[in-house]
């Protein structure tokens, strides 16, 4: 007996979707460093629909990890995959810079505010 092909949009369903893997490297638990960790896990749980692998990474408690990753600053992001790999240094406050960096993309379009103009 033959097995019958998936179809197509059997097939899409199927696709995994992109798994991100990011390090945060902070110092200590200082109040940035506790900003950072919260908008980030905020911004992961509100805009991803991927999977994400988060490590959170003290440079005060493991600083060979920051040399290897040469880490200058803190708190900085580093998304290692998908590639390309990419930076981010600071609070992790700025959504929109995040999401475009980390390439993530908006489902619903949010409505416009009250007192924006459109042309």
């Amino acid at each position: 007996m033959k097995r019958k092909k998936p179809s197509s949009t059997t097939t899409r369903k199927r696709r995994k979707l992109p798994f991100l893997t990011m390090r945060l490297y902070v110092t200590g638990a200082t109040p940035r460093s506790s900003k950072a960790i919260t908008n980030l896990r905020k911004l992961c749980d509100d805009y991803t629909v991927a999977r994400y692998k988060l490590q959170i990474v003290d440079v005060y408690q493991q600083p060979d990890l920051a040399r290897e990753g040469q880490i200058i600053a803190a708190p900085t992001l580093v998304k290692s995959f998908p590639l390309p790999l990419r930076r981010f240094i600071g609070d992790m406050s700025n959504t929109a810079n995040l999401l475009s960096g980390l390439e993530i993309r908006l489902l619903t379009n949010k409505s416009p505010s009250p007192g924006s103009d459109q042309k």
